[in-house]
Order: C-alpha cells, then sequence, then structure tokens
C-alpha cells in the first residue's frame, strides 16, 4: 500500500507557539513553512503580525507572506489557489508542508474546500456603510450577532471587512453565513492531513501577550507605523484594521499615551486568541498538546505523534 503525503496543519490562538513548533517539525522533518494567517500576506506589516524575520526565513524557507500591497484585496478564495499551487511544488520536491494557521478559515477552505459564496454586492456594501455612519462604529458587529451569534464571536468588533462581507453573504444567501459557509466543497486532494493544536493555559497566555506586545513596541513596532503612515498608506487600507496598528497609528497623531495603546492592544489580543480558541477547539481529528509549542517537551510530543502518523501508512 503507498504512503499518500502528509501535510501537517499547526493551529492555535496567537502567541501559543505556533511558528516556533513548525519551525522545528519543518528542520528536523524535511519541510517548509506554508503560512496561514491573513495578516502576513501584505507588505510592510511585518512586527504587530509576529511575521518570520529574515534570519528564520533563511533557516527554513516559509510560503506565502508578503505577496500583496497594502491596497491590494485577498480572500480565503485567493488563499487557496495559491496555497494549492505551492503544495503542488512541494510535493513534487519531496518536501513536508508544515501549515501555521493562523486564519481558521483560509485552513477550511484549502482543506475542505471553499464554500459557493455569492459574490460582491456594492449596492449591499453601500447601505452597510450608510448604517455604519448613522449608528455608530459597532454597529456591523450588533448586526452580525442578530443575524449570526456564531459568525460574530469569531470576527472581532472592529474588523469591518469581515464583518461587512459576512452580513453581505447572509442577505443574499438569506441564511447565515456560517451555514452557507459549512456548504464545503472541492476538498484538497493529494495529501493526508496530519493537525496538532497548542493550548496553552489561559493565564500563561495572557502573560505571554502581554509580555509580547511590550517586546514588539520596544523592536520598533512604533518606527514600523510611522514608517507605513510617511509612505502615504491611508488609514483605510486593510492591514491598519489589524490588531495595534490603528492604535499606534492614533498615538502617532497624538490622540492616545504609549501606555493606554499598549493596555488596548494587550486586551484585543487576549480577545482574539479567545476567539481563535472558540473556532479551533471544535476542529475534528486535531492531536491537542497542552502548552506552548516553543517548550521543549511539548515539541518532543508533537515531533514524535508526528514522526508516527507521517511514516503510517493508509
Amino acid at each position: 500500500m503507498t504512503r499518500t503525503p502528509a501535510l501537517v496543519a499547526i493551529v492555535g490562538p496567537t502567541a501559543s507557539g505556533k511558528s516556533s513548533l513548525g519551525m522545528r517539525v519543518a528542520r528536523e522533518l524535511g519541510g517548509e513553512i506554508v503560512v496561514c494567517d491573513s495578516t502576513q500576506v501584505f507588505r510592510g506589516f511585518d512586527i504587530g503580525t509576529s511575521k518570520p524575520s529574515v534570519a528564520e526565513q533563511k533557516n527554513v524557507r516559509h510560503h506565502l507572506i508578503d505577496l500583496l500591497e497594502p491596497d491590494e484585496l485577498f480572500t480565503a478564495g485567493v488563499y487557496r489557489e495559491r496555497a494549492i499551487e505551492v503544495l503542488a511544488d512541494l510535493r513534487e520536491r519531496g518536501r513536508l508542508p508544515v501549515m501555521t494557521v493562523g486564519t481558521g478559515l483560509y485552513m477550511r477552505a484549502l482543506i475542505d474546500g471553499f464554500s459557493d459564496t455569492p459574490v460582491r454586492s456594492e449596492e449591499v456594501r453601500t447601505r452597510l456603510r450608510k448604517s455604519m455612519a448613522r449608528h455608530g462604529a459597532d454597529y456591523l458587529h450588533r448586526a452580525l450577532r442578530r443575524i449570526d451569534a456564531t459568525a460574530a464571536a469569531r470576527i472581532g468588533p472592529r474588523d469591518t471587512p469581515k464583518l461587512m462581507r459576512a452580513i453581505e453573504i447572509s442577505m443574499l444567501a438569506g441564511k447565515p453565513v456560517s451555514e452557507v459557509q459549512s456548504a464545503r466543497r472541492q476538498k484538497l486532494e493529494g495529501f493526508r492531513v496530519i493537525k496538532i493544536g497548542l493550548m496553552p493555559q489561559r493565564t500563561a497566555l495572557y502573560e505571554r501577550i502581554e509580555r509580547r506586545t511590550i517586546e514588539m513596541i520596544d523592536r520598533g513596532w512604533l518606527a514600523e507605523v510611522s514608517a507605513l503612515v510617511a509612505k502615504g498608506i491611508p488609514a483605510t487600507a486593510k492591514p491598519f484594521s489589524f490588531i495595534g496598528y490603528a492604535d499606534l497609528r492614533a498615538h502617532l497623531e497624538g490622540k492616545n499615551k504609549l501606555p493606554a495603546v499598549v493596555a488596548a492592544i494587550q486586551q484585543a489580543t487576549r480577545r482574539y486568541a479567545k476567539r481563535q480558541v472558540t473556532w479551533f477547539r471544535p476542529e475534528k481529528d486535531v492531536k491537542w498538546f497542552e502548552g506552548f509549542g516553543d517548550d521543549a517537551k511539548v515539541s518532543d510530543d508533537a515531533l514524535k505523534y508526528l514522526g508516527g502518523e507521517i511514516e503510517r501508512k493508509e
């Protein structure tokens, strides 16, 4: 019996050590990293998205980062197309794909197939923009909660593009967006997917998030935002909706003190981690490890498990 090539997918909340574990798995099992993250595809937005450093990319080859300029559009469907091209190349070269998954929707679009969603409607979007202007910034999140509480739990209240798209799909399809997205098609072929997950204890995860935010500021996150503004990238560009970027931009404009901004970023990141846990917990066929991916025992146990699964014949 032949062995179907494996694809490793590492899931878990932000700051759980997915990248660290992924790099070790890739180094020791002959793989390359396939980044599955909707924020790391944009050039110039590096520190706040925890993009792998130049040194890390030299150590282990990474795919599907720095694909776009900040004003370009990117969807789960486009991600699927690009990822399939990468996977075909890795299979041809006999390399193990190691997906580090920050965006669960992208992973499901790739592995389970993308749902047959309605095309964009500028008419619907115009109506939503007018309603948001009339009722306030949190209008879209409140509206989505009424339509589809499941989808609203996964999308942050400030993520206007995702909120607008979710409401748009629900309105055009005549049913909740989570129901539309559950109708999958075009499942990934040619790979046996092995999913592992990292689930640190919540208090420890939140403490790491708080430390990491300060470390990101110390590494020059504020200077990065200043450079992006100097390049003329507007506040309306999608990457400025990512956690921290709008806050730091507001600080540069003299609107908020830095300690308050740091606290707001930490809080937003904790909430994001909680939403990721909500998303990933029900994921099928995940082998969960309690702890961080850069913990020696966790990574040893994960490698041992993966080694056995990769060698297993179907």
